[in-house]
């Protein structure tokens, strides 16, 4: 796709001051204060933007440059928020100041019937946003309990773990630092959107968003598949629910028999160091199997599954590894170990749930799945996938929240592995 106008820059480094990541809601409350009003002086400058850009075609300069300073400042506070980044941000909204930084277009023409509509065409992009938390995550409650702003699910989840994190380590983990950063992007582009400061839709691609930014390495539990494969079938699409019922009954089954399998294989893992051959095959087929059907559920994928989950058989498939040694006291803690990364599972199945909802009409009206609602569903089943492997003791590879698909380590590195 073409590159978006609306640009997420990240220069941040990952060190966190524990000081400053300890008392940060404290730290932020002038900033909390600054950007309610501001935001009340944006309702007004969008109003008259709107009836300038209707009426001329074009933004008038100085609001484009006003609503530019919005966007930029609301980033550079989520980021600060939420952990995404670590120094203190300026009350300007200037550019290039800050770790997190967006970059926006200059003033174009814009077609006067996107103009007219831009509200309602926005609506999809501000659920999706909110679901992620970007695009101004301060909240406050009136009297009459209506709020204002977002804080979505994905960067809730980043700023409580980063937060515990990084008061331990000094360091944000670089997948949720990421997985943040995404969020912020997205939000960046709806209001850039919304404000009239770009007549382009916002683009949910993690990859799109986030290039540029190093890769984490590769997960051993990793998509496989067709990343072009965008036709849906419209007669399926609208019945999906209807014949996806089979499939939720028998990986309902199925999913009983691995209980009594995990059991069994978490033994024989303390005791001989690596899972039970047998058991480790039962469980990635279910695996595997739980992708497929997800995949076709949430229409990230056109063909009805099979029930086998036999590797190779679908357009999106799973890659999982072979039997390997596993390490005692992570095998011992497991289900404790697990519960962060169900969380961040969680959080992304609201933009999962989202992306299918949209998808279904997007599908229905033009027969094809749209580019970056499929990449974000498919980061989201990735997850969940390195998730479940995680728990059923099919890897101790901690699964990345990163939306990036890992790097290959390079042969040199794996070489310096095998001689220390």
């Amino acid at each position: 796709m073409p590159e978006h106008p609306v640009r997420l820059v990240v220069g941040d480094d990952l060190h966190r001051n524990r000081w400053t990541v300890f008392f940060r809601l404290i730290l932020a409350i002038p900033h909390l204060v600054w950007v309610v009003l501001w935001s009340i002086a944006v309702v007004f400058a969008a109003i008259a933007n709107w009836f300038a850009t209707w009426i001329g075609g074009t933004p008038p300069a100085g609001l484009h440059r006003f609503m530019c300073s919005y966007i930029r400042y609301l980033s550079h506070l989520d980021a600060y928020l939420w952990l995404v980044a670590n120094p203190y941000p300026a009350f300007t909204g200037a550019e290039g100041v800050y770790p997190i930084d967006i970059e926006l277009p200059e003033p174009t023409v814009q077609p006067r019937w996107k103009t007219f509509f831009r509200l309602f065409l926005a609506l999809p992009a501000i659920a999706l946003s909110t679901a992620l938390g970007g695009g101004g995550s301060f909240s406050y409650s009136t009297k009459r309990n209506r709020s204002y702003g977002t804080g979505g699910a994905l960067a809730v989840t980043v700023a409580v773990l980063g937060w515990f994190s990084s008061l331990a380590r000094g360091r944000m983990p670089k997948g949720l630092r990421d997985a943040g950063a995404y969020s912020i992007g997205y939000g960046a582009q709806m209001l850039a959107y919304l404000l009239l400061v770009t007549d382009r839709y916002p683009n949910a691609d993690p990859a799109a968003m986030l290039e540029g930014v190093d890769r984490p390495p590769e997960h051993p539990v990793r998509l496989v598949g067709d990343p072009h494969d965008l036709g849906r079938t419209r007669l399926t699409v609208f019945f999906r629910v209807l014949l996806v019922s089979p499939h939720v009954v028998w990986l309902a089954l199925w999913a009983v028999a691995v209980l009594f399998a995990v059991i069994a294989n978490w033994f024989a893992t303390l005791v001989g160091g690596t899972p039970a051959e047998s058991l480790h095959r039962f469980t990635c087929a279910w695996i595997r199997y739980r992708l497929h059907v997800y995949a076709y559920l949430f229409l990230v994928a056109n063909p009805f599954p099979g029930f086998t989950g036999t590797p190779g058989t679908y357009p999106l498939d799973l890659e999982l590894p072979g039997l390997q040694p596993q390490n005692r006291w992570k095998t011992f803690f497991r289900i404790i170990l697990f519960i962060p990364a169900a969380i961040v599972a969680s959080a992304l199945g609201w933009g999962l749930f989202l992306s299918a909802f949209f998808t279904w009409f997007y599908a229905l009206a033009r027969g094809t799945a749209p580019w970056g609602l499929r990449n974000l569903s498919a980061y989201a089943l990735r997850y969940d996938a390195q998730t479940y492997s995680y728990l059923l003791l099919i890897t101790d590879t901690y699964p990345h929240a990163s939306p990036l698909e890992g790097a290959p380590t390079p042969q040199h590195e794996f070489a310096e592995a095998a001689a220390a």
